[in-house]
């Protein structure tokens, strides 16, 4: 299920949590900085999806009185998802709602950002994809909280 959606507007501007957005093969999440794709790019890094599962073991691994405050969008994905294990292979896809179609094209990599918000969290993202993965848009549409996410194999 989806459990959440977030946005930047800029590249290091801060997140803003939606209830619906939509979606397209050209601009990624609307009104997000990551999703265009660029002239000649590959769009590897449109939308970014993380599990719910995976950011409360990554937290758990660190001092309780230093993350109590962290969202999930402070991890600065797009998407995140609950009750679902986010596939580990590129090529393998993500059906959002009716309409939307999301291909993995690699693991999301946590980056120095982590740590500068607590220290440790980057090392606690980097086990099994713990910090998500990178998608690139198949097929556009309106997404909202509680849709129903589905794996596809590429």
């Amino acid at each position: 299920m989806l459990a959440g959606i977030a946005r930047h507007a800029r590249p290091k501007a801060l997140m803003e949590v939606i209830d619906s957005v939509d979606i397209s093969v050209e601009g990624g999440v609307a009104g997000d900085a990551r999703g265009l794709v660029k002239p000649g790019g590959r769009g590897r890094r449109q939308v970014t999806a993380m599990a719910r599962e995976d950011w409360e073991r990554a937290l758990a691994e660190l001092d309780p009185a230093l993350t109590r405050d962290l969202l999930w969008q402070d991890r600065r994905a797009n998407l995140l998802v609950q009750g679902l294990v986010l596939p580990q292979v590129a090529g393998a896809r993500l059906r959002i709602g009716a309409e939307v179609v999301l291909a993995i094209t690699m693991e999301c990599d946590p980056c120095q950002r982590m740590d500068a918000l607590r220290p440790g969290l980057r090392q606690a993202l980097t086990p099994d994809w713990r910090g998500g993965v990178c998608t690139r848009v198949l097929a556009g549409g309106r997404i909202a909280l509680g849709d129903i996410i589905r794996i596809e194999e590429a």
